[in-house]
This record gives C-alpha cells, sequence and structure tokens, in this order.
C-alpha cells in the first residue's frame, strides 16, 4: 500500500500487508437511502445498585441516541433496558452499539465512557475472569494484583494502550481503539494467568517506544520482548516407586502364628508354666486379704465407745393446769381440824 492512498483515504484492492493503516470511511447521515424495513431490538437486565445511577443518567443516554435514531425505554418496575430502531435510524449498526452502551452501563462503567462505543474507530470488551481460576483466594489475589496498590496498575495500562479500564466483580470491562482493546485482553488474560504485571507493562513500554521509531516500526520486535518462562515454585515431591518382586505362580507362604513362634523358640512351655504358678497364687492371694480385713474390722471393733444412754426430759402430766387451788386448801383445813 502507498503512502499516497493512505493520505487519499482510498481502499486498497487486493491484498494489503497492514490492515491496521487503511482508514475507514466515515458513515454519515444520509448515506443509508432507505429506512430500515424491520425493527431490531435488545433489552438487558440491571442490577439492583445500578438502579438509582442509571435513573439519573438515562434522560442524557435517550438524548444521544436519538441522535442516531434509536429508542431508548427503561422499565424500573422489571429493571431492565431496552434500545429498538425506528423509520428515523439512518445507521443500521447503530442498534449494536446501543446494545453495547447499556450492557456497559450494567457493568457499572460510567455513561461518558460507555457513550465513546459510538464512535469510530472505538470499541469495547467485557473479560469474563471468574472462570479462568478454580480457587477463591488465588481469584482475589490475582484480580487485585490486576488492580495494583491504590489503582497504580491499571492507571499505567489506561496510559499505555489509550483505552479505560474498570474491574468489576468477575468481569473486566475495556473501552478504546482496537489494538489497544487487544493487548488490555492479553494484559488481562495473562495476569490472571500468573504472570506478574510488572513485565508486561515494561513489554507494552517495549512495544511503544519501537512504534514510534521509524527504523523499527516494520521490524519483527521478538527479539526486543522479554520471554517469560513459567516457573512453578511448588512442585511436588516424585513418589517413591516400589521395586516389583518376580512373578511366582505359586501363593505366598501363610504368615506363623504366635503360638508356632513360641514353640519354635521353646517358650510356650515355659511360659504355661509360670501362667499356671500364677493362676495358683491368685485365690490364695484373695483369702488372705480377706482374712486380714477381718482381723482389722475385729480390733477396730475394741476401740470403739459404747453408745450412752439418752434420758429424756419429764413431761407433765395431762389435767395439772385444771387443778382447782381453793379446793385444795379447803381439803388441807380438814384434815387438820380432824386430827
Amino acid at each position: 500500500m502507498s503512502d499516497n492512498e493512505e493520505e487519499n483515504g482510498e481502499t486498497p484492492k487486493g491484498p494489503v500487508e497492514n490492515a491496521w493503516s487503511i482508514k475507514i470511511p466515515e458513515f454519515k447521515k444520509g448515506d443509508m437511502k432507505s429506512h430500515l424495513l424491520e425493527e431490531s431490538s435488545f433489552s438487558l437486565l440491571f442490577p439492583k445498585y445500578r438502579e438509582r445511577y442509571i435513573r439519573e443518567c438515562w434522560p442524557l443516554l435517550d438524548k444521544t441516541l436519538k441522535e442516531h435514531g434509536i429508542k431508548a425505554e427503561l422499565d424500573l418496575i422489571k429493571g431492565s433496558m431496552k434500545v429498538a430502531t425506528t423509520r428515523s435510524t439512518w445507521d443500521p449498526y447503530a442498534i449494536i452499539k446501543a446494545r453495547d452502551i447499556i450492557k456497559l452501563l450494567s457493568r457499572s462503567v460510567p455513561i461518558e465512557q460507555a457513550v465513546r462505543v459510538l464512535q469510530d474507530g472505538i470499541t469495547h470488551e467485557i473479560i469474563k475472569i471468574g472462570g479462568m481460576i478454580r480457587n477463591k483466594e488465588r481469584f482475589i489475589k490475582r484480580r487485585q494484583r490486576l488492580i495494583g496498590s491504590n489503582g497504580t496498575t491499571l492507571k499505567a495500562l489506561e496510559l499505555l494502550t489509550d483505552c479505560y479500564v474498570l474491574v468489576q466483580g468477575q468481569t473486566v470491562s475495556t473501552i478504546g481503539p482496537y489494538k489497544g482493546v487487544l493487548e488490555v485482553v492479553r494484559f488481562v488474560t495473562d495476569t490472571m494467568n500468573n504472570i506478574h504485571p510488572v513485565y508486561l507493562l515494561k513489554s507494552l513500554m517495549i512495544k511503544r517506544h519501537l512504534a514510534s521509531s521509524p527504523d523499527k516500526k516494520n521490524e519483527d520486535w521478538s527479539r526486543f520482548l522479554p520471554k517469560f518462562k513459567s516457573k512453578n515454585v511448588q512442585r511436588k515431591k516424585p513418589k517413591v516407586k516400589k521395586d516389583k518382586k518376580p512373578y511366582t505362580p505359586f501363593p505366598p507362604e501363610p504368615q506363623e502364628r504366635k503360638i508356632d513362634k513360641e514353640l519354635a523358640e521353646g517358650k510356650y512351655f515355659v511360659d504355661q508354666e509360670e501362667r499356671n504358678a500364677a493362676k495358683r497364687k491368685r485365690p490364695n492371694e484373695e483369702k488372705k486379704k480377706a482374712v486380714a480385713e477381718k482381723q482389722k474390722e475385729k480390733r477396730a471393733k475394741s476401740f470403739v465407745p459404747p453408745e450412752e444412754p439418752q434420758h429424756k426430759a419429764d413431761k407433765p402430766k395431762q389435767g395439772s393446769a385444771n387443778v382447782d387451788i381453793d379446793a385444795l386448801k379447803k381439803k388441807v383445813k380438814k384434815r387438820k381440824v380432824t386430827s
């Protein structure tokens, strides 16, 4: 492709060496001669925590999409956003871009960045990083490594690729030029596959420097870029392989019993005599213990003091409280007179 063709903006015919150098002609209003025959629509649900922001920015989105002839509807009851074409739509691809805008809004991308998708030469990508790593703790560490301390890694990536990058939950959203979005996708996948972002940023800086120099612009850059070797620090120890015994058709010999071993060593009969002697000693020892306990009880009885008799207090006779004292005095007087 010659330089004159690039300056004039003419599309080349035949094979092209560098497709990125081709300038895509801008699609303007009036290029489509007739209106669309069928209505195309896309609807998308958004999370509850995004409802407030979407409700506030919806008038701005509606105004922007009306310029392209796209109708936008917001249903807060169902929690859905819908975009559809109208008879005034002058760009057939605008409905796809409108779908991408509502998709980015549901992934917490601000509307100022999401609207950039409508521009020519700007694309987006939503990278799903949730299924790349099974272990949850490892996933959180690598996602934090992707963000960096205070978001420094993301800021450096945005400067090197001219893209907007947002990490939200288990997805990474990026908006920017086609080349930059490709670099961001590679950067994110390599980081989640345990390649440190510092090395990836270094390679991006080298690529940018080589692209700016006219001498090395069209050369092979593989010799300038750093090569990473995957190092697995925590390796499992190799299992100790047991030596296989030679094959024999005969079954293994049965193991000797305990009695057989004692008989072979000559301890069986000696041990049996000791057991019999121990059996004889047991009842004699038990009898001796019983006799000794009885003797102790007899000796202890002589030292036990006898129980003292308990004297009960005399109870007053019944009827003593009702004695007539005057009658008693008269009886005593009569006895004295008679005597």
